[in-house]
């Protein structure tokens, strides 16, 4: 059923580069001195990425001075658009103080940061550092360590970082599904300690727990899955999940790192009624600067500090909690705070608008294309998505071991050919689609409909 693009994708590139002729040599020049032309692989499409010179609200201006409309929004990160200006009039002001940059000291905005932090989640302690990546890593730490145990559970398609607990069954294999190790170099003593489950699957999860429940640490999943299709969890599932943990001593880690602040100023475990023992935060609450923090009940993440003896060395590094970080997430936060009952139902409106505009544009030109991103009983729709092409002519993927297998879904043309040719109408999407912002406006997604629209017929003339 796979498709190959080979020539389909080669006749875009070439299109592309005479588009974006800067942008061109500028990746020459990149992959002299950095490994593929960059520091992050999803950055590096090809045959080359944009080189951005500017970002403003939901637009983008590249080194070929295209104007481009942004759906990937710093990773999904900037939920209110790129650099709002409360946030770079606040950090502008920050630094004419003669602060923001590192002193290597403690201050107020830790304190209230995480005060911020505890009142919308429910949190009890809080601990910054850097990054989503570093955030589960410690998470994980901090569940083997109070339990005493070794076997990390973790869904098939979620992805928690490039740390050793998270590199597993990230990606779909073409003979075990989800059960691939993601890189060489892993203790193969560690892969075997990471057990894979069916994400929305709450009869996979109660047999896993009922043969190894007693040596699980802990069970991280996302409420809302990113990678995996940008899909949210089922309310049976987040509930049978907590149940299971609590009867079998397990700590409960949401990896809420896309779906914290996403969907209310808060976490979006308390929609679903579940509070978890410990939760990873990142992008949203740091408005764009390096934030992620790890968030919990004070008798775990007491392991960290001087009362427990520091058993679990989350010491910090040089830049966490760095200041002008902080400053960023507490005004983020505060924002979020004050206009909750404007940004979440606007998101809504146009995450809907944008889901129906995106299909409906490629079934017109003949292409059956799904959205993922479709709320359910507890989250509204979405603001992030993808856009996938099942081979099955009205599939509906509901999990990752649909929307992420190359058998079900034509992945390549999705990831890789889409993208180019929207960048050709001045369009950035990643996965398909990406994330509404509320510097969106409805004329945007207008904008964006057209551009898949061109893009189906480019593709048609392919395939």
């Amino acid at each position: 059923m796979k498709r190959d693009h080979t020539r389909l994708f080669a006749k875009i590139a070439a299109e592309y580069t005479r588009h974006s002729p800067k942008s061109a040599e500028l990746n020459v020049r990149a992959e002299k001195v950095l490994v593929d032309g960059g520091s992050h692989a999803l950055r590096l499409m090809r045959p080359f990425p944009p080189r951005v010179a500017t970002a403003d609200g939901a637009w983008i201006t590249d080194e070929d001075g295209h104007r481009i409309l942004d759906f990937w929004q710093g990773h999904h990160a900037n939920i209110l658009g790129h650099n709002p200006r409360f946030l770079t009039e606040a950090l502008s002001r920050y630094f004419q103080e003669g602060q923001g940059l590192l002193t290597g000291f403690t201050d107020r905005l830790q304190i209230e940061t995480a005060e911020l932090l505890c009142r919308t989640t429910g949190a009890e302690r809080v601990r910054f550092t850097t990054s989503g990546t570093l955030a589960t890593m410690y998470a994980i730490l901090l569940a083997r360590a109070y339990t005493g145990r070794n076997i990390v559970l973790k869904v098939g398609g979620g992805w928690h970082g490039a740390q050793p607990w998270g590199l597993k069954g990230v990606h779909f294999g073409s003979s075990d599904g989800f059960q691939e190790v993601e890189t060489a170099g892993l203790p193969v003593a560690m892969t075997e300690q990471l057990l894979v489950t069916r994400f929305n699957d709450p009869g996979m999860l109660e047999d896993q727990f009922r043969v190894h429940g007693n040596r699980i640490a802990c069970f991280i999943v996302e409420p809302f899955i990113g990678a995996g299709g940008m899909m949210p969890a089922d309310p049976e599932y987040m509930h049978v999940a907590r149940a299971l943990t609590e009867r079998y001593g397990t700590v409960l880690i949401f990896d809420e790192i896309v779906s914290g602040f996403r969907y209310r100023a808060g976490d979006t475990g308390r929609m679903y009624g579940v509070q978890p023992d410990l939760a990873a935060f990142g992008k949203v609450i740091g408005g764009g600067m390096p934030v992620a923090a790890v968030a919990g009940r004070a008798e775990i993440m007491d392991l960290i500090g001087r009362k427990r003896g520091m058993r679990v060395a989350f010491s910090g590094g040089t830049y966490s909690a760095h200041p002008a970080s902080l400053l960023a997430a507490k005004t983020m936060l505060e924002h979020l705070i004050a206009h909750e009952n404007e940004i979440y139902p606007r998101l809504t409106k146009l995450a809907e608008i944008a889901h129906r505009t995106v299909e409906d544009a490629f079934a017109r030109e003949g292409i059956y294309a799904r959205c993922t991103g479709y709320g359910n009983a507890v989250l509204p729709e979405s603001p992030s998505a993808m856009l996938l092409f099942p081979y099955e002519e009205g599939l509906v993927p509901r999990n990752p071991d649909e929307a992420r297998n190359p058998e079900v879904c034509d992945l390549v043309l999705g990831e890789e050919v889409l993208r180019v040719a929207m960048l050709l109408d001045d369009v950035h999407v990643t996965h398909g689609l990406g994330s509404v912002t509320t510097a969106h406006t409805e004329a945007d997604l207008e904008l964006l409909g057209e551009a898949c629209r061109r893009a189906a017929r480019r593709i048609k003339s392919g395939l």
